[in-house]
């Protein structure tokens, strides 16, 4: 007999409804929609799905799953303009806080934003106010170039060399949170040689 060099009408709706209903629905019941017998439409929808059975087939379905995802790709000039179709339709209605949220989005995709989070260890509540100010001073001094911090006109920062943990010394300075944290930790013990 040989494999067909065409696909007939009814293999065409079995893939088309198959890959346009992905997800949502069966082989057999692509199979039943494309006019195959219900009583076959498992064995019609396995042997349709078949590459050795039904190759053209396959490949049709293969092709049409390939356009539909070149159809609905997300790319980042598409994600953002989409973005920036919703922004002006939701300011058009008056919906500032959806128009807001779709702008938030658009800079985040644009990598504008930097989602932070802060993991603290120890207890805050244990260290005393001079401590606390310490490891504040500390934190900022670390980060300063990552922050761009600059002093607040009007605000003081009034610490003195007495507050800061006399177990900290320029040469044990470090970059990691965790490993300068157990300089100034109030249950830090030092280690004597």
């Amino acid at each position: 007999m040989g494999v067909p060099k065409r696909l007939t009408e009814m293999q065409k709706r079995f893939a088309e409804y198959l890959i346009f209903n992905e997800g949502r629905t069966t082989g057999a019941d692509a199979a039943i929609a494309a006019g195959y017998s219900e009583k076959r439409a498992r064995v019609e929808a396995s042997e349709l799905q078949n590459p050795r059975l039904s190759p053209l087939v396959v490949q049709y379905i293969g092709a049409l799953r390939e356009e539909k995802l070149k159809k609905y790709e997300v790319t980042y000039d598409k994600h953002v303009a989409e973005l920036g179709k919703i922004r002006e339709a939701a300011l058009n209605k008056g919906a500032f806080s959806a128009a807001t949220n779709a702008e938030k989005n658009r800079g985040m995709a644009a990598g504008l934003y930097i989602d932070r989070k802060i993991i603290k260890t120890g207890k805050l509540e244990e260290m005393s106010e001079e401590q606390l100010e310490a490891k504040m001073k500390k934190i900022l001094e670390d980060y300063a170039p990552i922050l761009n911090a600059q002093q607040i006109e009007g605000e003081s920062l009034d610490i003195t060399e007495a507050s800061l943990s006399s177990s900290h010394t320029p040469k044990e300075s470090s970059s990691d949170p965790q490993k300068s944290e157990s300089h100034h930790h109030p249950d830090h013990k030092k280690q004597t040689t």
